[in-house]
């Protein structure tokens, strides 16, 4: 009997029901959306909002959707999973497209949208769609009101209900009442939220006594009970359900009635409300239903979900996007703890920062990588064959992928100078980590290669690409010469910041001063206190313990979020760099190696002269970065993956 309760428990917190769209966002902000001149991409759609919002905040959440056959559907679901959703309910449509949203800012609290939503895949979602085990694996289920709006995709909804209740699960319903989606506005008319319909509250009651939990704006309770008050919409929907209620009144927060309504709609149970600036509106529904189910699901009161849910759609009003700007729970425990000092959430860089680093794409909790961003280095060895450098480093890229193999943990640093080809042969391998240079080679006080204005240079840049900038810093430098390295990698790092960038910062100090056991502390400790906090740190080998445990201190106290440390080659031979991949091991932050010539030089060299074949240079460079993967299998622990 034991093993069988076991077996029951559900390994999920909540599955979510409803559309998923891609949401593309006008960056222009206070202008019309015919002015929008570009767009940023995310996942949209509220259940998607919430499951994303939900798993964020610690709860392990699912999607029942349907994407389209194509690139924006595939989108959607890596996304999910990056996001720690999972996707064993979203169906692939393959007659259908993906559901598109078009929106912009014009003014606070002003976002026109528009729905391309003809025939699309996911309100193709049936009853088919809804397996028993599936929705028996979930605490609760999250139904939604736009899939009511149709009588298949209603259908779908009824049977999930119909399921979860005969397993014991709870039900939530968020109302989402888009009039545009009942036909009941034109296309112009997706942001409007209130029309009234006695065919669509019909609907909606319809649905309330098998609810547990019912949330919804004012326009939406409204909407849900065929009122014209709030009082009597209220009323009317206790009078068919049992269920929570949860009023959202956006900036004044919300109400929470569990039992009998009052004539006093302030008798309810308020949760404490934000004082923040509204910026975007939209998606901040969603993402106060995250944050009140984050407390629900796990038997908090109702005013302490109240609370989480009020902050959580701060969050999301504060910044331009829905489901990528949604908190994680260290983001709201760190706000809920210290508040902000900003009105406008997004101009807070602490709160900034670790919206940043726990939100990350991907996880990397080993990076060995081979670093041929070199271009100085390989004119001098090519001489007056440079225009083959794009060719060798194209086969640098397939010396690497023959070690990496399909594993996780291997990457390359490339520049955009002569690696344009090797940059295009690396896209075939997804799980390759990818850093470019943006520094002037050698440069010192540090300059920017190509342009100054690097935030327009890193537009172009794919999401997955790491900015490198490699500065000569050392803490006993000239104060000026200092400001000026600072004030350059400030700008790179706030381009980083603004662009949705990794940054990886290089910090060189033994070639311009003393290394002593403090020296590269010292210099992380200054860069720290000018506000960078970059993704990684690529440092030289240092030559005792005590320098590394002085290194780890400084990012602990200053960057617990940091991704860590990869060591530099410097083009040392490789029994050195075994010597600093072993007194590394002292230091946490230490988590693998960026190293270049030490590994295609000699390659290099005899390519260059004629005396190698392709062939020859990759097997040689592989056999290089083999035997220092190896080396650092050895100290550090063997790759996953």
């Amino acid at each position: 009997m034991a093993g069988e309760e076991r077996q029951s428990e559900p390994r999920l917190d909540v599955i979510t029901i409803g559309r998923s769209s891609v949401d593309l966002y006008g960056q222009q902000i206070g202008t019309r959306l015919e002015d929008v001149g570009s767009f940023a991409k995310s996942v949209g759609g509220c259940p998607t909002n919430i499951a994303v919002g939900t798993a964020r905040l610690g709860l392990k959440s699912g999607l029942i959707t349907r994407v389209g056959n194509e690139q924006m559907g595939r989108f959607i679901r890596e996304q999910l999973l990056r996001e720690g959703v999972d996707v064993a309910g979203v169906a692939t449509d393959r007659e259908r497209l993906t559901a598109l949203v078009l929106l912009s800012v014009e003014a606070e609290g002003v976002s026109p949208m528009i729905f391309y939503r003809t025939d699309c895949a996911d309100m193709a979602l049936d009853e088919g769609d809804i397996d028993e085990a599936h929705i028996a694996s979930a605490r609760a289920i999250v139904v939604t009101g736009t899939h009511f709006s149709k009588p298949h995709s209603a259908a779908a909804q009824k049977k999930a209900i119909s399921i979860a209740k005969a397993h014991g699960r709870k039900v939530v319903f968020d109302i989402d009442y888009r009039p545009n989606l009942w036909g009941l506005g034109g296309h112009e008319a997706g942001f409007e939220r209130y029309v009234k319909s006695d065919g669509v509250s019909a609907v909606y009651k319809s649905v309330l006594a098998d609810c547990d939990l019912i949330v919804g704006t004012e326009e939406e309770v409204l909407i849900a009970s065929g009122e014209a008050t709030l009082v009597a919409a209220l009323k009317t929907i206790r009078a068919l359900t049992n269920a929570v209620i949860v009023l959202k009144r956006g900036p004044m927060g919300c109400i929470v009635y569990d039992g009998a309504i009052s004539d006093d709609l302030e008798q309810g149970i308020v949760g404490k409300g934000f004082p923040i600036e509204v910026f975007n509106v939209l998606g901040a529904g969603d993402a106060f239903m995250s944050g009140f189910l984050r407390g629900w699901l796990r038997g908090e009161p109702h005013a302490v979900s109240a609370t989480w849910a009020n902050a959580c759609g701060a969050f999301a009003v504060s910044r331009l996007l829905c489901a990528p700007e949604y908190p994680s729970w260290e983001e709201l425990s760190y706000f809920l703890a210290n508040g902000s000092k900003e009105k406008a959430l997004r101009k807070d860089e602490s709160l900034n920062h670790l919206h940043w680093a726990t939100n990350r794409r991907r996880h990397y909790p080993r990076l060995m990588a081979l670093a041929i961003d070199h271009r100085s280095q390989l004119e001098a060895i090519a001489g007056d064959k440079a225009e083959r450098i794009p060719a060798f480093k194209a086969l640098a890229v397939e010396a690497a992928a023959r070690v990496a193999g399909d594993r996780d943990g291997f990457g390359m640093l490339l520049d955009d100078k002569y690696g344009r080809d090797a940059l295009f042969a690396s896209t075939k391998f997804q799980k390759f980590w990818i850093g470019k240079p943006i520094e002037l080679p050698g440069s010192r006080p540090l300059q920017f290669e190509f342009s100054q204005d690097v935030g327009s240079r890193l537009v172009e840049w794919p999401v997955d690409h790491c900015i490198k900038v490699l500065c000569f810093y050392h803490p006993d430098d000239e104060p000026e010469l200092k400001r000026t390295q600072t004030e350059k990698l400030r700008t790179a790092y706030e381009a980083a910041r603004k662009v949705g960038r990794d940054i990886l910062v290089e910090i060189i100090a033994g070639k311009h001063g003393a290394l002593e056991d403090d020296t590269v502390a010292r210099a992380l400790t200054e860069l720290y206190a000018a506000g960078i906090k970059p993704d990684w740190w690529k440092l030289e080998p240092q030559k005792s313990e005590a320098a590394w445990r002085a290194v780890d201190g400084v990012i602990e106290a200053n960057d617990p979020w940091c991704r860590g440390v990869v060591l530099l080659g410097l083009d040392a031979p490789q029994d050195e760099l075994e010597k600093g991949f072993e007194a590394a091991q002292a230091a946490k932050a230490v988590k693998g190696f960026a190293v270049g010539r030490t590994i295609f030089a000699d390659a290099a060299k005899a390519w260059f002269a004629g005396n190698m074949s392709d062939e020859q240079a990759v097997a040689d460079m592989a056999g290089r970065f083999a035997a220092l993967m190896g080396i650092w299998e050895r100290v550090a622990g063997p790759v996953e993956g």
